[in-house]
């Protein structure tokens, strides 16, 4: 990276304008990260909070940081002493007078913020930058306040501001390009990835972020999944970090609900208006791990260890006695039929693969061997087991094959007539008292049931792709499904090593029904001219710890495979935020589904 240039070796907002004095205002969790990160870059920082208590824990906080970091070997103590003297605090807005750059982190209220800019004007040098780091307000009605509004723009660092790489830098109508272009030299200078967005609440990362907990929240007040069904069902099905209601806790809920809030002020989107529980507990003081108390119970304020409380489930849940299952037997051909397949035998079931055809049955047995030896070379598995769990599969070209299974387990194409008459099938060929499953990601399992004369003996079991390494199963009741139906599945599971969460059948069940509404929303961002595919995909990755950016996994999903869910979606809850994106199916109707076809959202090269 090039060397910063001087001030007498530039112009004042010059995009290489070096930013080397920069005071930070309000020193809570955020201020002192990005205090600890300016000072780690070689800036001068002065951190100033009306609390004289509060910038004495900022500054311990930045030595005790710092003093673990040179047990860890990661700086010397010269270079932490060094790091230290750089910043210095202040209870004094005044103490700004001499920064290049302010960087406002107060409390989410537009009249506090109001009023530091309305102060600093008085203060700063004509030349400084003044930066806001709100998550929710609007930047332009800031800047608009202010005198000098070319200088201000929205800097959003992410919680932790030392680990997380992703900064928005956000620019209003009234923004000049030459500031914009100063402050993103110095977050490439710190080492971030940033991002440039416009100025709409929640910019990318949690205008997406907001309306999926919001979703979550709402989910949860309907009592339609345990809290800590939701977060699992989120954290194992899409490889999230944390679960939205225990993100929820750690973000706070208050400030959960103002961000909400202003999302839904600007774009009326039922999505984004705050669900009734995040105002109950607001105003009741649970605001998450702050409190000590929000969605979870946590053994004090500000600790991340969850304590049980009323609303904890009980660990032996088994009140009904499950059914025996020693066989299982699986319909379909394809990649799901074939994972969902070698996980039973894997298990020690023997399992009858059963396709439309024998051909198509070795087919997909063939394709169970190649994924065993791959686990053989990678050594997760020995050759002898490998052979072992290949020969519990015996592939049929009928479903009379099912005729002695304990478990019939449907994974063929995701259409509703196919599988109706799948169901209508397996309820003559199985014996009375077999569980009947369908792995549907989106239709309605009642109606599977219906086309049977056992409904009461019909559930979903919904595996996710690759099933042998993903680890979530939903379990879908019907109002139909027999206890001992729903406790025999829950006992497979575990026997399968999956983990099992609880739903009732409704579109989307946990996953796909937080999962693409968000999807749908980035699809829009992008319809608006929003942000860039790159942008949203690195604003997810780096500011959310997603494992995919949303276009990425749209191109993997399968673009006609995302309509259809969210056609499924739109339909079941009749919410207009809930309407397939436009573009979404102009690509799908062009013939782009994703990586399938080589061009969906991106390009790929033909295989």
């Amino acid at each position: 990276m090039a060397t910063p240039l001087s001030h007498t070796s530039a112009s004042p907002l010059s995009p290489l304008s070096p930013l080397r004095t920069i005071a930070v205002v309000g020193l809570g969790t955020m201020g002192a990260g990005i205090t600890e990160v300016l000072a780690k870059a070689g800036r001068t920082v002065i951190g100033i909070d009306v609390s004289e208590a509060q910038a004495a824990r900022a500054l311990a906080a930045l030595e005790s940081s710092t003093a673990r970091a040179v047990q860890r070997g990661r700086l010397t103590e010269q270079e932490r002493a060094d790091l230290v003297a750089r910043v210095r605090v202040s209870t004094d807005l005044r103490t700004a007078a001499d920064a290049d750059l302010v960087i406002e982190v107060a409390p989410e209220s537009y009249e506090i913020k109001q009023q530091i800019f309305r102060e600093l004007d008085g203060i700063v040098r004509p030349e400084a930058i003044l930066a806001t780091g709100t998550n929710a307000l609007s930047v332009t009605r800031l800047a608009a306040d202010s005198a000098r509004p070319e200088r201000v723009l929205g800097l959003h660092f992410f919680n932790p501001a030392p680990a997380m790489k992703l900064v928005e830098v956000v620019s209003s109508v009234l923004t000049a390009p030459t500031a914009v272009a100063a402050v993103t030299d110095l977050a490439l200078d710190l080492g971030k990835e940033p991002v440039a967005v416009g100025d709409r609440p929640g910019f990318v990362a949690d205008g997406l972020l907001f309306g999926y907990l919001n979703q979550a929240a709402a989910m949860y007040e309907a009592r339609y999944a345990s809290r800590e069904d939701i977060d699992a069902a989120m954290r194992l099905g899409c490889g999230l970090p944390m679960g939205p209601l225990a993100l929820l806790d750690l973000i706070g809920v208050d400030t959960a609900r103002t961000v909400l809030e202003a999302m839904y002020a600007e774009s009326r989107d039922r999505l984004h208006a705050p669900a009734p529980i995040l105002k109950q507990l607001s105003e009741a003081g649970l605001t998450g791990r702050k409190s000590g108390r929000g969605f979870y119970a946590y053994d004090a304020p500000g600790s991340s260890t969850v304590v049980p409380d009323a609303l904890t489930p009980p660990s032996d849940t088994a009140a009904t006695a499950g059914r025996t299952v020693r066989s299982v037997g699986v319909a379909g051909s394809g990649t799901m039929a074939s994972g969902i397949a070698e996980v039973f035998a894997k298990a020690g079931y023997d399992v009858v693969l059963a396709a439309r055809s024998e051909e198509k049955a070795q087919v997909a047995k063939a394709r169970i061997g190649k994924s065993l030896s791959r686990s053989v070379d990678k050594g997760r598995l020995t050759a002898e087991a490998a052979a072992q769990t290949l020969d519990r599969i015996t592939p049929a070209g009928s479903y009379d094959a099912f005729a002695d299974v304990d478990l019939a387990v449907e994974a063929v194409a995701e259409d509703l007539e196919i599988k109706q008459q799948l169901f209508a099938t397996l309820d003559k060929v199985c014996k009375p008292g077999a569980v009947l499953a369908t792995t549907t990601s989106s239709l309605p399992v009642v109606a599977c049931a219906r086309a049977t004369s056992r409904p009461q003996d019909v559930i979903g079991m919904h595996f996710f792709n690759p099933a042998p390494a993903m680890k979530l199963v939903e379990v879908v009741r019907t109002v139909l499904t027999a206890e001992d139906v729903h406790a025999t599945v829950r006992e497979v599971c575990v026997k399968v090593r999956k983990h099992a969460v609880d739903c009732s059948d409704r579109a989307g069940f946990i996953v796909n029904a937080l999962l693409f509404p968000y999807l749908n929303n980035a699809i829009k961002m992008v319809q608006e001219h929003y942000a860039s595919l790159d942008d949203i995909d690195a604003a997810m990755k780096l500011g959310g710890g997603y494992p995919m950016g949303p276009f990425e996994l749209l191109d993997v999903v399968g673009l006609d495979v995302s309509l259809a869910i969210e056609k499924v979606l739109h339909r079941e809850f009749r919410d207009p935020g809930l309407a397939p994106a436009p573009l979404l199916e102009h690509l799908v109707a062009a013939g782009c589904l994703g990586r399938k076809t080589g061009r969906g959202f991106r390009e790929y090269a033909r295989r």
